[in-house]
């Protein structure tokens, strides 16, 4: 409902900012009023602008997977277009009922050629540092004290990542990066929590190659799992599900994906790491991919446990902290929140999330949040970082 809502305002926005820079271009230079400039460009534009509806009625094909890549750069451009575009129509707006407007400056071809270039500088510089950083994965290491025994051990090193989003954005080259990463920081354990996919397993780029890549993961206790909210088989245009009937199910070739990687898929269960600590998967909790469509409660996963061993919590979401602080979890690792992925929203994430991003302690809970490997819709990261999370927990 909300997609039919949205779907006319989204054509409407495009056609205005293509008139916005028809007129701009149009008066920086007489060639842009030609139609042998005009026909291609227009053409051009719509085919980028309404790729996510031409993609998403394709079947799979090379011909849609392009597009799909194209759609996830258009978006990420678009964002900023609106940004820019729409501060330098406010300005101008504002100037309108001033006195300003009956100034010569005001009311010049230069000054409209040159607002419009700094606004096209701007899209620009933006779209094209968030499309080569979102490549960069950084590496963030935090240190914590656990008040437990871990058995013979006095320290572990986790491996904190998270929101792969494998698909028509995030391939091949970004697990050899990410691998390289973890592999660099010689870990103890590895932690996964969720989005390991986008939606359509068909998005991957090549499965056996990311297979491979992803069972070079070296580490002491292996590497472990659980899904996230798009760990789920479902069709997505523009962000949004069409077909609401549909069961959102865990593919079964995402199970044994990760099977074949090497990956312990935690669903919902309790693992005993070396009889020193143990490690909770749970189902997301928005669409845990069951048939059941629901998850156990963090109290039916912690009943029955050794509280004197250390409890290490992996869960997508970073929901009911408190929860699981009375539960008795001590550490939390979770994702989905990108830490926004994409300025201004990297600003405003911290209002919808008690932990949005990074560390916080509540009661003998540490909680930490990555910002992901991956991106979802735009293909692009400014004002955050791809990254790898490291956690060094010491025992007392």
């Amino acid at each position: 409902m909300i997609f039919l809502i949205l779907s006319p305002l989204y054509l409407l926005a495009i056609y205005y900012i293509l008139r916005r820079c028809l007129k701009w271009m149009g008066a920086c230079h007489f060639f842009f009023h030609s139609k042998w400039f005009q026909i291609p460009f227009i053409i051009l534009y719509v085919l980028v602008s309404t790729s996510a509806y031409t993609s998403f009625l394709l079947p799979s094909s090379q011909i849609q997977r392009f597009l799909k890549l194209i759609n996830n750069y258009w978006l990420g451009c678009l964002v900023y277009i609106a940004l820019f575009l729409g501060a330098a129509d406010l300005i101008r707006l504002i100037l309108k009922f001033t006195r300003v407007s009956q100034t010569q400056f005001y009311n010049s071809k230069r000054t409209f050629v040159c607002a419009g270039l700094l606004v096209f500088v701007l899209i620009l510089c933006f779209s094209v540092y968030g499309m080569v950083h979102v490549r960069n994965i950084r590496t963030k290491s935090y240190q914590v004290t656990v008040a437990k025994e871990c058995g013979d051990r006095s320290n572990l090193r986790i491996v904190l990542v998270a929101d792969m989003h494998l698909g028509y954005s995030i391939g091949v080259g970004q697990m050899e990066r990410m691998v390289e990463k973890i592999n660099a920081q010689d870990p103890d354990i590895v932690c996964i929590a969720g989005d390991i996919f986008d939606n359509e397993y068909e998005a991957l780029d090549d499965p056996e190659a990311l297979i491979s890549i992803l069972k070079g993961i070296k580490s002491r206790y292996g590497v472990y799992s659980c899904y996230g909210n798009h760990d789920v088989s479902e069709r997505l245009l523009m962000g949004f599900t069409l077909d609401f009937k549909a069961e959102k199910l865990i593919d079964d070739r995402m199970d044994d994906f990760l099977k074949r990687a090497g990956i312990y898929s935690l669903k919902d269960e309790v693992a005993t790491v070396d009889d020193a600590f143990y490690l909770i998967g749970r189902l997301d909790y928005s669409k845990p991919g069951n048939r059941e469509k629901s998850r156990k409660t963090i109290e039916e996963l912690t009943e029955g446990l050794d509280r004197s061993k250390p409890v290490i919590l992996v869960e997508h979401q970073p929901k009911e902290l408190q929860r699981a602080a009375d539960a008795g979890v001590d550490i939390a690792l979770s994702g989905h929140t990108h830490d926004g992925q994409l300025f201004p929203a990297n600003l405003t994430v911290k209002l919808a999330w008690e932990n949005a991003y990074g560390y916080l302690k509540k009661g003998n809970l540490h909680s930490f949040v990555t910002s992901g490997v991956g991106v979802w819709g735009p293909n692009m990261r400014v004002g955050t970082d791809s990254e790898i999370m490291v956690v060094d927990v010491s025992f007392e």
